[in-house]
């Protein structure tokens, strides 16, 4: 209201100047002149000097002669340059001289109703007058130099960059399977005794972990043993020796077997690979049938991070992204690694998808069943055409961005948008590169009042 009714005064200056001096006229004649009306003559207003004077810091206190701020600052001269649109007063006068001709009058609610002549909403709102020069039939919309110098309108060319994202996710250790093996006899058996070794122990390939005693793995022994001791060759011996390897006996116990031609009653049966032992079933004097587990072993120097990913973030991180994983346990340590495989069925009940990185551990410092945080690199490689943030109308269902056309000129334009990170987000349609872009487009709304209002043509061409 304070604004309406020093708009009019300023209008009243305006008007008393295009006149030819009225104000000065009546000083000369005697009749005296308001303490708080400016004396504005048409030399001073071509000269660009000021029309009004407002607050230093842009608050909404104005005055038509000059004055300070009760901490000694100086308001700010404004000229009629900077100040042409005085959409907060009331409906221009038909009988005021114009230079500039009234096309039509919108509504001030932004709904899709227009007069050709004054009139008021419903709730008693005058419409807004649209002039010729600021109706276009590409829906852009005009702001005076005045109204762009007060709201600090800001513009930046499309440019293309590197867009950086990331996916944070949970996800727990896993043990690869491919590393993981069992110790099992093929033959019914006993086993007589079971080495020094424990669950969780580490054991190297070809270690001892127990003995064993069969009468099926004696027989194949004497057999083969024979064989050896009449010179048997070719086919006969090949075959005495594979019934041997087809009851997994070690290598070694064979070879061993060769050079010593004696039998032993039992037989040493060794670790098949590096690892840590996650279950020892073994028990001296045990009868063992074929496939009982009695040892299981896992190498633990490659491991498994399976994350659960959320299934909207799916579509960013395909195979090969960055990730870099933090365990919770060992705090203030993180790894590095790439996505290998994402799995083909989410989760129904979280619709979560997991995803797996294959980590190196040659520490051990990786445990299985450990919970970690993962950050994925979900941002493209390559440059793409992107436009800050801050620029984009949204309105939950299509995106919007100004284009400074210049001359205070500014064209509403509908985007397709694309992955966004660090303060930018990607334009995958609507915006040429080189394009001015509006770095915050909020103040077009208070501009004019709604977004559907400055949005005009943009919806027009939407419903063709």
């Amino acid at each position: 209201m304070k604004r309406a009714v020093f708009a009019r005064a300023a209008v009243a200056a305006l008007i008393a100047t295009t006149a030819g001096g009225l104000i000065v006229a009546r000083s000369q004649h005697g009749l005296g002149t308001p303490s708080n009306v400016a004396i504005v003559t048409p030399a001073a207003a071509s000269a660009g000097e000021p029309i009004y004077y407002q607050h230093p810091d842009g608050k909404p206190s104005y005055s038509l002669t000059p004055m300070t701020t009760p901490d000694g600052r100086d308001y700010r001269g404004v000229p009629a340059s900077a100040d042409v649109s005085f959409e907060e007063a009331s409906a221009p006068d038909p009988a005021a001289p114009t230079q500039r001709k009234i096309k039509y009058y919108r509504n001030p609610m932004g709904l899709a109703d227009t007069s050709p002549t004054p009139k008021k909403d419903s709730m008693g709102m005058d419409y807004i007058a649209v002039y010729e020069d600021e109706d276009s039939h590409d829906g852009s919309i005009k702001l005076s130099p005045g109204k762009i110098q007060r709201t600090g309108v800001k513009s930046e060319p499309a440019t293309r960059r590197v867009i950086r994202s990331s996916v944070k996710a949970p996800g727990t250790i896993q043990l690869d399977e491919r590393r993981v093996s069992v110790v099992a006899l093929r033959f019914e058996g006993f086993v007589e005794s079971v080495a020094d070794v424990t669950t969780g122990q580490h054991v190297h390939k070809g270690q001892r972990l127990m003995n064993v005693y069969s009468p099926a793995l004696s027989s194949a022994a004497v057999e083969y043993l024979s064989a050896l001791s009449a010179g048997t060759t070719g086919q006969p011996l090949k075959g005495a020796r594979r019934r041997l390897e087809n009851l997994g006996t070690p290598e070694a116990a064979i070879v061993e077997l060769e050079r010593t031609r004696e039998i032993s009653l039992s037989l040493a049966w060794l670790a098949p690979q590096d690892g840590e032992i996650l279950e020892r079933n073994a028990v001296t004097g045990m009868r063992a049938g074929p496939g009982d587990v009695l040892f299981r072993i896992a190498d633990h120097r490659v491991v498994w991070i399976v994350i659960d990913i959320a299934e909207r973030d799916l579509s960013q991180v395909p195979v090969g992204s960055k990730v870099e994983v933090r365990p919770r346990a060992l705090q203030g340590q993180s790894f590095a690694g790439t996505v290998s495989l994402i799995y083909p069925h989410l989760n129904p009940q979280t619709r979560t998808a997991r995803m797996r990185v294959e980590m190196p551990n040659p520490d051990g410092l990786l445990r299985p069943d450990m919970y970690v945080d993962a950050e994925i690199d979900a941002g493209a490689p390559q440059p793409v055409l992107a436009v800050p943030e801050s620029s984009v109308l949204d309105s939950g269902t299509r995106q919007a961005v100004f284009i400074d056309k210049g001359e205070g000129r500014f064209e509403p334009r509908e985007v397709k948008l694309g992955h966004r990170g660090s303060g930018y987000v990607e334009v995958r349609q609507g915006v040429e590169e080189g394009e001015a872009i509006v770095l915050s487009a909020n103040f077009l709304i208070d501009a004019e009042s709604n977004l559907k209002a400055a949005l005009k043509g943009f919806s027009e061409g939407a419903k063709q």
